[in-house]
């Protein structure tokens, strides 16, 4: 197991910086909650709110939100009054809008990026609504940096594997559209890596597509400590390991380093998680890493450290702010004041060690 380093000495790491801002997702109130059976239901985004502004570390509060664009929380087809009023009450709490979650997915608004005309063209409009609200709140001025985030919405690696040569360039094809509608909306959208999307399953295909699309100033990386842990160790793509079972803390490391190496310079969003190891699913979300809470005893991280490793730059590939994800969380761990307190804890001590 990977020493986690336990909370640092603050004194190691006097500065103060101003950035990157501290967010807090409000995805965690939605995504894996729902009607159906076992299901936890969604919390609302005031109560969201509410719960992200009563935490304080030594006066320090978060400063943003990153937005889920979908329904409670949102309608992504709403009026521009509707999200004026949105603005209005994400800003009244004291918080800025960060990046936000295009509704990209079957189901939602959008559809599989691998699929026919008529499903791209679906994930298509899908970019386009996230970009009509973007420039809504940007106006508003509750929002005046971040990204918007996309993924293949396809769900799970084994319609891909039918052909992956074909569906890779697909999700490349339909990427590329994307990016170009985000590059006229002055917005720019970062591709997530996690273990669950076909084509972006691995450090070694999500590199692929983002080469494929080859358009760095209108398409990065979102990276997210829980997920890309688990792209060391080859989950969902063996053939990518980096890592074997019994690995050493220096083995780890060496392969850390090679995969921030290839997937640093596109990160443009970046999201500080814990994980223990373990996928973990809930609704109708597939398998994917567990996000944990940040001083979970099981936790595999060194969280500050890694970080470290995709923040080396940020500000020059025009990183802002930061994000804590918890998605997926129990509703009552999220309803405890001392959860958000050891995120925004953790989440000082990373922009003590690595912020400017």
């Amino acid at each position: 197991m990977l020493p986690r380093g336990g909370r640092p000495n603050t004194s190691v790491f006097p500065m103060s910086h101003s950035l990157p801002k501290l967010h807090n997702a409000m995805w965690p109130g939605l995504v894996g909650k729902g009607d159906g059976p076992g299901q936890e239901p969604p919390i609302s985004l005031e109560h969201m709110l509410d719960l992200t502004a009563a935490a304080n570390v030594n006066g320090q509060k978060f400063e943003g939100i990153d937005y889920f664009l979908f329904l409670p929380h949102t309608n992504p087809e709403a009026s521009d009054d509707e999200l004026k009023k949105i603005a209005d009450l994400i800003a009244s709490k004291g918080f800025a809008v960060g990046s936000l979650v295009a509704p990209v997915w079957p189901g939602t608004v959008g559809d599989s990026s691998m699929g026919d005309d008529a499903q791209q063209e679906k994930f298509l409009s899908a970019v386009k609504m996230a970009c009509r609200i973007a420039g809504i709140f940007n106006k508003h001025g509750v929002r005046k940096y971040g990204v918007i985030r996309i993924d293949s919405a396809e769900f799970g690696v084994n319609k891909w594997r039918e052909n992956a040569p074909a569906n890779t360039a697909r999700i490349v094809d339909t990427f590329k559209k994307a990016a170009r509608i985000a590059k006229d909306h002055g917005e720019r959208l970062a591709a997530e890596g996690e273990i669950c999307w076909a084509g972006m399953h691995s450090w070694k295909d999500m590199l692929d597509v983002l080469e494929g699309v080859g358009m760095p100033e209108a398409l990065g990386f979102q990276a997210d400590l829980a997920h890309t842990y688990l792209y060391t160790l080859g989950y969902n793509a063996p053939e990518h390991a980096l890592l074997q079972p019994g690995y050493s803390d220096a083995e780890f490391w060496a392969a850390y380093e090679k995969m921030t190496d290839k997937l640093r310079p596109w990160t443009i969003d970046f999201h500080v998680a814990q994980n223990d190891g373990e996928v973990h699913g809930a609704g109708s979300h597939d398998k994917t890493g567990k996000h944990c809470p940040a001083d979970d005893p099981n936790g595999k991280l060194d969280i500050v450290k890694c970080s470290g490793y995709w923040l080396k730059d940020a500000a020059k590939r025009g990183v802002q702010h930061i994000c804590w994800d918890g998605c997926m969380f129990p509703n009552a761990k999220l309803e405890q004041p001392q959860t958000w307190n050891a995120i925004l804890q953790k989440m000082v001590e990373v922009r003590d060690a690595h912020g400017w």
